[in-house]
């Protein structure tokens, strides 16, 4: 199903030019048409274009009438710009059937876009990393995103740890889904920019953090009244977690899970496809989603996100991350 894609580069200055071409091919070759905004391979200090040339970009793609926004990378660059961000225009692109999409710094934008509008956006790829990817891109990550191009989508499941198989957890139902990278997440606390989700399920995932650093970010939200709060927290993939050998002395992720185990009465669920890896599912930011396991297949659900999916309604399609 042929879409329109707008890339653009609201953030870090894209540094593996070959990644984004591969990119670029791949989505050509998958069927799509490629519009590349005139700033994407921009550079400006570490930046892809300075603040106002990287606000005209986001600009762009909400006027571009694309089906999809997509970010060439993440890296850095979109807190620096929250307060000048045009997001009625990105919201009423989103009401007219553009899909934004994008990872990591992006969770900036896709929270304030949340609390000032409460527009649905996507976790996802990014164009370099994902569908540039040097071995080819993610089979499950193509999917999911072939999912959410056609309006096929629906959900999403995953497998537990074995750690957690006897895990249980009360089914969720109608629950605003929000989160993204935690590094970020926590920097928002406080602004005008952190989502204020009541009764929510919280997706969080990071990479290159030291456990202590993950415990102390979860301590912050925690101490700050917002993990009591949700009616779920959900770890994705927390990556390059480099041990300090003889000194963590089983100091690590397993046990910050643990410890906020005991210090919520909330589930805290694991395994998330989601995160710097390549596997990663699609996720809507603001949807209402519900949730439930089956021993420990976890199933995540939002139903029909769009009145143009409406005509056509199937079972829940669910690409199963192992």
């Amino acid at each position: 199903m042929s879409k329109h894609i707008y890339i653009y580069s609201p953030a870090s200055a894209v540094r593996d030019k070959a990644a984004f071409r591969r990119g670029v091919k791949r989505l050509q070759a998958l069927g799509h048409e490629v519009e590349i905004d005139e700033a994407a391979l921009s550079a400006y200090q570490r930046f892809a274009g300075d603040d106002v040339t990287r606000l005209a970009a986001i600009s762009r793609a909400a006027a571009s009438g694309a089906d999809v926004a997509l970010i060439a990378r993440g890296g850095y660059g979109l807190t620096r710009i929250l307060d000048a961000i045009p997001y009625k225009a990105v919201a009423k692109a989103i009401g007219k059937g553009t899909e934004f999409v994008g990872c990591s710094d992006f969770t900036a934008l896709q929270s304030a876009l949340l609390v000032k509008t409460g527009a649905v956006s996507w976790s996802g790829p990014a164009l370099g990393e994902d569908f540039g990817a040097e071995a080819g891109p993610d089979d499950i990550m193509e999917a999911c995103f072939d999912d959410l191009v056609s309006g096929q989508g629906e959900g999403t499941g995953w497998r537990m740890p074995v750690r957690d198989a006897d895990l249980k957890f009360k089914p969720v139902q109608d629950a605003v889904l929000w989160g993204g990278n935690l590094c970020v997440l926590a920097s928002l606390l406080g602004t005008p920019y952190f989502p204020a989700v009541d009764k929510g399920v919280l997706f969080i995932e990071d990479t290159n953090e030291h456990p202590y650093r993950i415990e102390r970010m979860l301590d912050q939200l925690k101490m700050a009244g917002v993990l009591a709060r949700q009616r779920a927290i959900v770890f994705g993939q927390f990556t390059g977690i480099r041990k300090v050998p003889g000194y963590d002395r089983g100091f690590g992720l397993d046990t910050v899970i643990d410890r906020l185990r005991a210090s919520l009465k909330v589930p805290v669920l694991a395994g998330l496809p989601f995160g710097h890896v390549p596997t990663k599912v699609l996720l809507p930011v603001g949807a209402k989603v519900s949730m439930a396991a089956e021993g420990r297949d976890v199933f995540l659900v939002w139903g029909h996100l769009h009145a143009s999916a409406h005509g056509h309604h199937h079972e829940h399609d669910h690409h199963h991350a192992h």
